[in-house]
Parts: structure tokens; sequence; C-alpha cells
């Protein structure tokens, strides 16, 4: 198996909630766009889809288009800068974002939170559950939809008839779940085995502290354009 590239998944996530949180505000252009190249950086490295990546940066391109046009049109003062502000933030957020999501599987996520960072067992085993099941429910999504079509019914995105099927199914299938976790031995609370290697390097959160205050200095003492 090949090692893994790029910063264990929890200190990633540290970063991106602790450089996200500041850049909600900063009203500095430069800092947006250090954070979009170091992020863009960081994904080459990693060898991520190069384009599934520009197929995500095309995708936000209305909605940073849209902020960046809004805020030129109806803003007060520096309108300029004040488009540029919003329209490099929409890009910025995506791409951290990107740099935890697109280097990391939801397995190896939750199980690096769970392990590093105390997220309840329950509430990791949980959501992997829920995310295990996403298959099944488009499954069952295009069951549904055959099924009313044979009644000569169509059922579209918009309709709640839609919905509230595949939630009754699904909480249906809650208590399966549960059931099926209880007779493999999980007791909520209950010591577990942890089977599940992750090696976190004390350097990795020296460097997340560094970054997160090198950011916060930058964003809000020296306060670049």
């Amino acid at each position: 198996m090949a090692k893994k590239r790029g910063l264990n998944a929890s200190v990633m996530t540290v970063i991106m909630l602790g450089i996200g949180l500041p850049l909600s505000f900063s009203l500095s252009v430069t800092l947006n766009l250090v954070i979009c190249s170091l992020a863009l950086i960081y994904l080459i490295y990693c060898r991520v889809s190069l384009k599934t990546t520009l197929l995500v940066l095309l995708a936000a391109l209305p909605l940073a288009f849209g902020s960046w046009w809004s805020f030129l049109i109806f803003g007060t003062g520096d309108q300029w800068h004040s488009a540029w502000i919003y329209g490099s933030r929409v890009y910025a957020y995506l791409l951290l974002g990107m740099t935890v999501t697109m280097n990391c599987r939801v397995k190896d996520l939750l199980l690096s939170l769970h392990l590093h960072l105390k997220l309840p067992a329950t509430f990791a085993y949980g959501l992997l559950a829920a995310f295990n099941l996403l298959a099944r429910i488009r499954q069952q999504y295009h069951q549904i939809q055959a099924s009313a079509m044979m009644r000569g019914q169509v059922y579209h995105l918009w309709q709640p008839g839609l919905y509230l099927r595949i939630i009754i199914i699904a909480l249906n299938w809650s208590g399966d779940l549960a059931a099926a976790m209880t007779s493999q031995g999980f007791t909520e609370g209950a010591k577990r085995t942890i089977s599940f290697v992750d090696p976190l390097p004390r350097w990795q959160w020296l460097l997340t502290a560094g970054l997160i205050i090198s950011y916060c200095w930058a964003a809000f003492v020296i306060q670049p354009w």
C-alpha cells in the first residue's frame, strides 16, 4: 500500500477551521490569493485528480463572479476592493475545504477525528454508516421512480413526495442499522479496541499553530490590500 501524501486529516481539519473562521472577518484580497495559491500547491503535492479539481473550480466560478459583481454594483465605499475581497473569498473557502475532502476518504477522516480530536465514537460511526448508505439511497431513488412510473406518475427532484418516501425508508434502515451495530458489539460509551493506525507527528501540530497564528497576525495586524 502506497504511503499517503500530505498532512494528517485531523491537522488539516484544524487548519481549515482555524483559518476559515478569521477569514470571514479578514478584508484582504492578498491573503485570499495566498490561501488559494498554497491550497493549490498542497493539492498538486498530494496528487489529487487534476480533472476533478478543475471541474470544481469551474463550477464555483458563477458563485465567485456573482459575489464580485454584486459588490461592484451595489457596494459602498471602495467597491472594487470589496468586490475582489468577496469574489476571491469564495475560492479561498472552496480550496481550504478541498485540501481536506479531496485528499482523505470519509472513513479515514472520521476515524482520525475520533482518535486525535476525541470525536465521540457514536457520532463518528453513525456518520460513517450514513455515508455508506448513500449508494443504497441512490438505488432506492431509482426504485421509487420506477414504481411511480408503473402507476403512471413521475416524481421530479422538486416534489416533496419523493423526499418523504426516501426519509421513511431511511428511518426504517436506521432501526436495522442500530440493531446491526449492537449485534457487532458496539456499546455507546464503552471502551473500544482501536485497530486504525493514523500517525500524527508533533511537528504537524506546531505547523498548524504557526499557520493559524501567522494568518491572524497578517490579517488583523499587517492588513495587506
